[in-house]
């Protein structure tokens, strides 16, 4: 992913782990200082202990993001659905900032709440200190509740790839301030960031291709009743309710034919490889700060074209 604003060199500066077939659970080695931070885009939350995560590079160079969808973890994982979701979340960022500080202080572990009670912890289980335990957590939402918690608790707010500007104008913003001035802190301290659908190409044939793999993306997405509230927002409730309705039978091939060009325009950025950094800045200016390429995936290929966004997205 690439920062905004400008750092300096026009190159990536983070490595972003996917949830999708491959467990986020082990950074690599960072010691070289050649990337910083890494971290997952959205590990599954309510399934795991806050126990289970510690940096084991010594740069501190680690952002951890939580998500949460009802069906993966009661279908998926087996695990009940919390009464309170939110509730839940944010006890396990607090758990988790417990333990940290016990395993890098010694200092007792005395952590208690509604979900999660911790007490114990020998110097057998302990991990030795790091030099940088100030470890960022971001998670992962799409609901205004988890909007508030981000802004309340947590350092960072992964925003999905089914956005659009209004969404974020309407939704994220707001509430991420809302759960900011609960917690009495500024709305700036939170980091925005999200994968932005695009459909990039030197040529109409290669943005064609693209387009058509994000409208089998957007379908995909748009299936799922939790992300319901972004279709709604444009008056698309019902297509939602048709992709569901497809998903939940296994009638993928017929799904990505319900997205509309005027969907695409709303949730994908295209252009060439020379323009499309430049459209990217100005679309997200002020509303994100720091963006992911959500694309085929495409290692090695490309590369001094994803060098000229990168130094378009840091100008």
């Amino acid at each position: 992913s690439w920062a905004q604003p400008a750092c300096g060199a026009a190159k990536p500066n983070a490595i972003r782990f996917s949830r999708c077939r491959w467990w986020p659970n082990t950074p690599p080695d960072l010691s070289s200082g050649r990337l910083s931070p890494s971290g997952s885009g959205a590990a599954r939350s309510h399934w795991r202990t806050p126990h289970g995560i510690w940096p084991s590079n010594p740069t501190g160079a680690l952002l951890w993001g939580w998500a949460q969808v009802k069906a993966h973890i009661e279908r998926r994982f087996s695990q009940p659905w919390p009464e309170s979701p939110v509730g839940k979340l944010h006890e396990q960022i607090a758990a988790m900032r417990a333990i940290w500080h016990s395993w890098q202080t010694g200092e007792r572990l005395n952590y208690r709440g509604e979900y999660y009670q911790h007490t114990l912890m020998t110097p057998f289980f302990s991990p030795p200190p790091i030099d940088h335990p100030q470890i960022p957590i971001y998670i992962a939402g799409v609901n205004a509740g988890l909007a508030r918690l981000a802004g309340e608790a947590a350092d960072g707010f992964h925003i999905h790839p089914l956005h659009s500007l209004h969404y974020l104008r309407e939704v994220v913003q707001p509430n991420l301030e809302a759960g900011a001035a609960r917690a009495g802190r500024s709305p700036n301290e939170i980091t925005r960031i999200a994968p932005a659908m695009v459909a990039i190409g030197a040529d109409e044939k290669s943005r064609t291709k693209m387009r058509d793999f994000m409208r089998a993306q957007i379908a995909f997405y748009a299936s799922t009743p939790t992300y319901r509230v972004i279709m709604k927002m444009h008056g698309w409730e019902e297509i939602a309710a048709q992709l569901s309705h497809l998903a939940a039978r296994k009638r993928w091939d017929e799904m990505p034919g319900l997205i509309s060009g005027e969907m695409l325009a709303e949730f994908v950025t295209e252009g060439s490889w020379d323009d499309i950094g430049h459209k990217l800045r100005a679309r997200y200016s002020g509303l994100l700060d720091r963006v992911a390429l959500y694309t085929p995936p495409t290692t090695g290929k490309n590369l001094e074209d994803w060098k000229k966004i990168a130094r378009a997205i840091q100008e």
